[in-house]
Formats: C-alpha cells, structure tokens, sequence
C-alpha cells in the first residue's frame, strides 16, 4: 500500500528535496505540493492524502493554521498533519500540537527519520525518534509553555495505564512498550485505545503533550 503525502513549503528547493527523499521510497508517493497555507489547505482537502507535511512558516496561512483547519479540534474526518520546524522555533511546536497536529519533524532530521516519521503517521505511531520528541517536550515543560491547574494523576486511569502514558510521553514506540513492560502488543494497543478514550485524545501525541502539561513525566531522565 502506498502512502500518499502532500508537501507544503514555501521554498521550491526544499519541496523538491523532500520529494525527492520520500519518492525514493518504494511505499511512498508525494501527490501534491503547495507554495503557501491557503493552497495547502485547498489541495489537502481536495486530495484527501495520507500524511500532509507542512511547514510552520508560509505566506498567507502558517502551518499552525493550516494544521487546525485540517486536523483541528471539530474538524470532520481530520488529516493527519506533521509540523516541520526547527529546534530554535520550539515556541509553535505546542501550538501545532495542540492545533491538532500528529507530529513533527526537525529540517535537519535527515533523511531516515523523515521517511520514519510519515510511516509512523500513517500507521498512527510514534512520529520521531524519542530524543527529539523528549528534548522539545521537556522543553515545553521547563519553559512554563504549557497550562498549569489540571489534576495530575486523573483517578480513571490505572497504574498500569499510566506506565503506558509515560513511555508514550517518552517517545516510545507500541513495540517497545510491550517489551518494556513485559506484555503483548494487542494489550499496549488496549490499553492505548482506552487512554484516548477517557483523556478525550485523538492520538499518542495529544496523549505526550497532555502528560507534559500534567507533570505525569518529570524529567528526561524519570
């Protein structure tokens, strides 16, 4: 099966880098691209693609915008939207996030990790490798970037529950889950479905920022 995505970038040299880059792939195939926020959102909803690759600063709409009207909160049959940024510009990686995006990657993340990131988004996995997820999350929560005042540890969630949460928060993967906690694979993705479910998530990166934001992960190195 191949994974359809639409790249939205002001810049015709790095949309034609990342096409090339995804279109080495024998599972991918970049069906669209768009110059600035307002096309993105045209050809996104018009093409219906898997993943759309959006970068966070274009004319007209930026790519947080761009992410809430196709991924956002109300929004009928979302897509799934990944944020391109740069570490410098961490301050609209929460933004993004909680606009509704499914992830992000870094512009000098290379080349593997951007073909790992729009698999992982079309399979609903974890969307980056957790270093960087960890560095930008933590971020946010040394920073204050995130709203203070909610419960910290939500009484409908079990302990084991809350074990799968962290490890979600810390990028990790619904295998590596499994072994670390020493259960199946079909019981982290229970386990998954019943967080989204009661926390009121769409996905395992809402579930790694709201942990961030309640302190259910302390540090890096919890």
């Amino acid at each position: 099966m191949t994974v359809e995505v639409l790249l939205a970038d002001d810049q015709a040299m790095i949309r034609r880098g990342l096409r090339l880059i995804l279109e080495d792939q024998p599972d991918i195939s970049v069906v669209g691209e768009a110059s600035d926020g307002a096309e993105a959102i045209s050809m996104a909803r018009r093409l219906r693609p898997d993943v759309c690759l959006v970068d966070i600063r274009m004319p007209k709409l930026d790519g947080i915008e761009v992410t809430r009207a196709l991924a956002g909160p109300g929004v009928t049959d979302p897509l799934r939207v990944i944020v391109v940024t740069t570490f410098d510009l961490d301050e609209y990686v929460y933004g993004a996030l909680r606009g509704g995006a499914a992830g992000f990657v870094l512009k000098d993340a290379g080349p593997a990790l951007l073909v790992e990131a729009v698999r992982a988004a079309h399979n609903g996995e974890a969307l980056v490798s957790p270093s960087v997820t960890l560095r930008l999350l933590s971020h946010l929560n040394e920073t204050g970037a995130a709203p203070r005042g909610r419960a910290k540890q939500p009484p409908q969630l079990s302990g084991r529950a809350l074990e799968v949460v962290k490890a979600i928060a810390r990028g990790r993967t619904n295998q590596e889950i499994a072994a670390e906690l020493f259960i199946s694979l079909s019981t982290v993705k229970s386990h998954l479905s019943g967080i989204q479910t009661k926390l009121g998530m769409r996905n395992r990166t809402e579930i790694a920022v709201w942990a961030w934001e309640n302190r259910i992960v302390e540090s890096t190195y919890e």
